[in-house]
């Protein structure tokens, strides 16, 4: 059977943000099973709209610009624009199946009250709230009640690794309707380059926001280049960079990451927040590089397989990591090798799909049979 699904994002799209990545591909993926998918976000978004999917976009706030993640004053005047367009996306395309990308979408389609409902969760407030707030005790235990109350309220919720799985049940969530789904990626548009016998740069991809951690990628550059004088690194990102240590490529979609990630490097994730899923980490095994990651956000790599893992936070661990790759080309492209393979095996959209449809598909009957037999 095939289903008619709304797909909400409380964000701008497109953008080369992961949480928007992440929704495309999962849009996509649903829509290669032969569902009927409806793109439902904020009234504005940077570069061209992705052809696979019909995009319906509520009313701009016109003070509204921000692209990157975390709050700003236009948040709650853009959530109700996007619930009164998700209901109206409801009725026109009789929908029969919501799914909601992170909070603030949950929160639009339970204002809605179209069932059921999928929530796919990239995160817990706990975790990521502390970045974005001072107060950091505070905003933790607001993250905490967040956690316990909201995402129980969707008919499943479908979490990208086992860990923030199990973090939910525990606040709450009943765990027969928590689902471990890893994200989609698609792998053809990145051309891996075998590496060569001069010194790579270190690179990294994505927004500069604090809960990247990239103050520890800096730090650990500083010791790379004890080393390595020449060691450069090499930042590709669409957010407004200034006085950094590092040459900073504008990329602002992927065709323009897929030629930075196809280069010989080495990739550097410096991120220690624990509850998301790097969509750039995945990126970057797609386009076979070796990655540096931290051990609380390392869910994709297999340690000295895919990758290196190193304890949180620890530069002497870091830089150590960075300068193994750097001076092992075989190693680098072993281990670039492994990666792809293991997108190509657990991320490819297809199987994604079939594994999402199953879900889908299992929520809807089940809950139109408890209806019907009320």
């Amino acid at each position: 059977m095939k289903l008619r699904i709304a797909m909400v994002g409380a964000c701008p799209f497109p953008a080369p943000q992961g949480s928007q990545v992440f929704m495309h591909y999962t849009a996509d993926c649903l829509r290669r099973q032969g569902h009927e998918v409806h793109l439902v976000v904020y009234g504005y978004g940077v570069g061209e709209d992705p052809p696979d999917v019909p995009i319906h976009r509520a009313v701009r706030v016109p003070f509204a610009t921000k692209t990157e993640a975390g709050p700003s004053l236009a948040k709650p005047f853009q959530d109700a624009t996007l619930a009164l367009k998700l209901h109206q996306v409801v009725r026109k395309h009789k929908i029969q199946v919501v799914c909601a990308h992170n909070y603030e979408a949950l929160l639009a389609a339970l204002l809605v009250r179209k069932r059921p409902l999928l929530y796919f969760a990239h995160n817990a407030m706990y975790d990521e709230l502390p970045y974005f707030f001072s107060h950091g005790d505070v905003t933790r235990e607001i993250g905490r009640f967040l956690d316990r109350t909201i995402p129980r309220l969707a008919d499943a919720v479908i979490a990208p690794h086992k860990r923030l799985a199990g973090y939910l049940v525990a606040r709450g969530c009943e765990q027969e309707r928590v689902f471990v789904v890893p994200p989609p990626i698609d792998a053809s548009p990145f051309e891996p380059m075998p590496a060569g016998s001069e010194l790579p740069p270190v690179l990294y991809a994505g927004n500069l926001d604090s809960y990247q951690n990239l103050s520890l990628l800096f730090k650990a550059m500083g010791r790379v280049r004890k080393k390595y004088p020449d060691a450069r690194l090499m930042i590709a990102t669409a957010s407004s960079a200034a006085h950094l240590d590092a040459e900073v490529i504008r990329a602002a979609s992927l065709e323009e990451l897929s030629p930075f990630l196809s280069q010989d490097g080495v990739f550097a994730a410096p991120r220690v927040s624990w509850s998301g899923y790097p969509i750039k980490m995945l990126n970057a095994m797609a386009a076979a590089k070796a990655v540096v990651a931290c051990e609380s956000a390392a869910y994709p790599l297999v340690h000295e397989e895919t990758g290196l893992i190193t304890p949180d936070n620890d530069v002497q661990a870091y830089a150590s990591a960075l300068i193994q790759l750097l001076g092992n080309a075989s190693l680098r492209t072993e281990m670039g090798r492994r990666a792809r393979e293991q997108i190509l095996k657990d991320h490819q959209p297809e199987t994604v799909g079939a594994r999402l449809s199953e879900i889908t598909l299992s929520v809807w009957e089940s809950r139109s049979k408890n209806a019907g037999s009320a």
